[in-house]
């Protein structure tokens, strides 16, 4: 999926890596492209921590110290804000206190006489070393062999301090999403059947109460395109969803599954030869949350 994203889209996705959810990835990868630019725009408002203001400092900040790793370690074999030293100074900014150790020096046992660097968050220190002394430098958490004092712990600790740097969403973080996929049940040579599968999360519902029960409806908006961007078929169906307080608790971990059969009949030899795209729409009628999908449909 991520091969088929316009350029722009790709490099948004490849600059956001240290701090977009799995969540956030699957969301994004799945919408329309007509719905992308709207995606980006949530994202950084999810992240702004004065709203109120014009300028987001957060995404400001963020992409400053982008430019920052790029021009302070540049003797990686990779843009510096990809390298292990960037990646840390995007997520934590610039350490309180550095240690520089260059070939030859002795004086820090971690290092055992190899290139290196120590970086301090307070008393908490990221330990980089350069094996072979030619400004390419690797975060230690994945060599415990050849570094003595550094242990199971130390890598926990590390890896804990980076999941909390990542976490940057700004308050609720429930999302509308759904899964999906389309199966064809009958494949003939002027005729096509399926059925097209959404499972809805109850967690992501939204529902209002009646009569001692919580209720709400989804309503789903269904188009095929051939590669011309034209309609071939569409569908709008409803589905009203009932519980009450205590079987929502549950199935909250559980999904709502619903099934619309579908049958093509018309220029079917057309889009067996094209590139067909499947769009659905599914909005919560409580709530109005809504959130659009696509995929690919070969014949």
């Amino acid at each position: 999926m991520e091969k088929k994203l316009e350029p722009e889209n790709a490099e948004f996705l490849d600059k956001v890596r240290y701090i977009l959810t799995s969540e956030e990835r699957k969301i994004f990868l799945e919408l329309p492209d007509s719905e992308k630019e709207n995606f980006k725009e949530e994202f950084w408002k999810r992240r702004d921590p004065t709203p109120a203001t014009e300028e987001n400092e957060f995404r400001m900040e963020y992409f400053d110290r982008i430019e920052r790793s790029n021009e302070l370690f540049v003797s990686e074999a990779i843009p510096g804000w990809l390298s292990d030293r960037g990646r840390i100074y995007i997520l934590f900014g610039p350490p309180s206190f550095r240690e520089t150790h260059p070939m030859g020096s002795a004086d820090y046992s971690i290092l055992y006489g190899r290139c290196g660097e120590v970086w301090y968050y307070g008393i908490f220190p990221m330990v980089f070393i350069d094996q072979t002394c030619t400004g390419i430098y690797r975060l230690v958490t994945y060599d415990l062999s050849s570094i003595r004092y550094l242990n199971l712990m130390y890598m926990h600790e590390i890896n804990l301090a980076q999941a909390q740097a990542q976490q940057t969403i700004l308050g609720e973080r429930r999302f509308f999403d759904f899964d999906w996929n389309v199966k064809k049940t009958l494949v003939e040579e002027d005729k096509v059947e399926g059925m097209i599968h959404i499972d809805v999360p109850y967690a992501n519902l939204w529902f209002k109460e009646e009569e001692n029960k919580l209720k709400t409806t989804l309503d789903i908006h269904l188009e095929l395109k051939n590669e011309k961007g034209i309609i071939v078929w569409k569908k709008n169906e409803s589905f009203k969803v009932e519980t009450d307080e205590e079987k929502l608790k549950v199935n909250k971990r559980k999904r709502f599954k619903i099934e619309i059969p579908f049958v093509l009949e018309k220029n079917v030899n057309k889009l067996r030869k094209g590139k067909n795209r499947i769009f659905v729409t599914l909005r919560n009628r409580t709530g109005g949350d809504e959130m659009k999908k696509v995929m690919d449909f070969n014949i």
